[in-house]
């Protein structure tokens, strides 16, 4: 009965591993002109129910208005306090004193980012960037706080200087001594690699080598399929390729097991003249594919199991910032707290591992010859199985476009979307968690169609029922066979 009641645990563990799955977060800038209060900025916050937030500096007005709010709470050290905080101890502690344990627990900090891309913005302070990395983690540790609040440092996709095939990224030779010892105080402190990845600065200084649509999370045509020639993993979207390089690039330094959480990306919504790309609508695209693709659970193909946690930059257009037009245009809120453009950041609204599936089907009244287009797609390039709807075949009535797109369309995200394929094919597709599938077709996803396969018997033979409670050892030792094939799936 035990090890009935054990296999049962282990089969849960199978199915809800990754029921927290992967965040989305936000950026604070303030460099605004009418800066709305701190107790305006969490309301908003509250009323857009974000969870995670990143603040550029420890701001007292923001952590006191964050306090009992349950938003976990990124602090950062300024690069103009990191010099001071590297060449002394008792700097680094009264840091941790003003900045964090004063504000703890009512205000939810668990992460503190130390700089801002230092080896790239200020290469001169990259001797004591490890140093104050360190005092700050024993300060915590003095106050009791290190199991809480973790310690890294943002790093800029600069750093490596050929981010593809990801396979063969590999850090700039010239930080190789300070990057050994940042990832060194990260595994030893179970904290994680801190990133920022622009997918929009990378496909313009690409000057046309990638499509649009990579750098925007679409759906690819086959001619243009993104395939690293070394892994042959496929990538749907260059967001995917700079998390998966960076993974790359720290393997080639000897570490494993550390997570990448990306503390910035987005982009901006309006440029100057020569800057055609910033665009309202290419904004809002990335920012809907991006919280979409981080909200599926999954890492990116070298790491499907690691949820990649992201930071989108950020909630209000900074007007002070110095630069060109589009520096000043990345947020998702205008200063008064309206929208932009419309867009979710809260997880509400997801469909967890433990509740409904979502389906990918065809829009109501899409372009027919868009739909045409992306069925030919997914039954193709895409790979998806499109035999259920071929003629005398379960899943060919009804005999119309809309249906044959809507089966073809999901068969693909389902197979796909952990490896980040999205439900967009040109803007004719959309998610659903209310099932298509009829008494005669049923829709990859549904638990009528799925859950049969998904605990199949393993291949040393069958096993009784659960309810039997059968005490003849063959049938205890395949538990046991099972249980340990299930622990090991679990846990890989």
């Amino acid at each position: 009965m035990m090890l009935e009641i054990w296999l049962r645990l282990i089969l849960f563990c199978g199915i809800f591993s990754n029921a927290l799955g992967g965040f989305i977060g936000i950026n604070i800038g303030t460099d605004i002109s009418n800066l709305p209060s701190a107790t305006d900025i969490v309301a908003i916050l509250k009323a857009r129910q974000i969870t995670n937030v990143r603040l550029f500096d420890a701001d007292a007005h923001l952590l006191n208005a964050l306090s009992n709010t349950g938003i976990e709470v990124m602090v950062s050290v300024t690069n103009e306090e990191v010099l001071g905080i590297g060449e002394s101890p008792s700097a680094a502690a009264a840091w941790i004193n003003k900045n964090v344990a004063a504000y703890v627990p009512s205000t939810n900090i668990t992460s503190i980012s130390v700089g801002s891309e230092v080896l790239n913005s200020i290469p001169n302070a990259a001797p004591i960037l490890v140093p104050a990395m360190n005092y700050l983690h024993k300060a915590l540790v003095s106050s009791d706080l290190n199991h809480r609040v973790k310690v890294s440092t943002p790093m800029s996709m600069g750093i490596i200087p050929r981010p593809f095939p990801p396979s063969t990224a590999s850090f700039n030779t010239t930080w190789n001594s300070t990057i050994f010892q940042i990832l060194q105080f990260i595994q030893n402190t179970n904290s994680f690699y801190m990133l920022n990845a622009y997918p929009y600065y990378e496909y313009v200084k690409s000057n046309g080598i990638f499509p649009m649509d990579y750098a925007l999370f679409r759906p690819l045509s086959s001619v243009k399929q993104i395939v690293d020639p070394n892994t042959l993993f496929c990538y749907n979207s260059m967001f995917e390729a700079l998390v998966d390089a960076t993974y790359s690039a720290i393997k080639a330094l000897n570490f494993t097991g550390i997570p990448i959480v990306v503390t910035e990306t987005g982009w901006p919504w309006f440029g100057g003249v020569n800057e055609p790309d910033a665009t309202l609508e290419n904004a809002k695209t990335f920012n809907e594919n991006l919280i979409q693709r981080v909200f599926n659970d999954s890492g990116p193909p070298s790491q499907p199991t690691i949820p990649v946690n992201t930071y989108i930059y950020e909630l209000f257009n900074e007007d002070k910032r110095p630069g060109p037009v589009s520096e000043k245009n990345w947020g998702v809120l205008f200063a008064n707290g309206t929208a932009v453009y419309p867009l979710s950041l809260s997880n509400s609204d997801r469909v967890n591992a433990d509740s409904s599936t979502v389906f990918c089907i065809a829009k109501p009244g899409a372009d027919e010859n868009k739909l045409q287009n992306g069925l030919d797609w997914a039954c193709g390039p895409g790979q998806a199985n499109c035999k259920a709807i071929q003629q005398g075949q379960p899943c060919y009535f009804p005999d119309t476009l809309q249906s044959h797109a809507s089966y073809a369309y999901n068969d693909y995200y389902q197979k796909m979307h952990s490896s980040g394929g999205t439900c967009d094919f040109d803007g004719t597709a959309t998610t659903t968690t209310n099932d298509p599938s009829s008494k005669s077709c049923k829709f990859s996803g549904s638990l009528n169609s799925s859950i049969s396969g998904l605990f199949s018997a393993p291949a040393f033979g069958p096993v009784a029922p659960f309810s039997g409670g059968s005490k003849n050892p063959a049938y205890q030792l395949s538990l046991v066979l099972w249980a340990l094939f299930l622990l090991w799936f679990c846990f890989m």
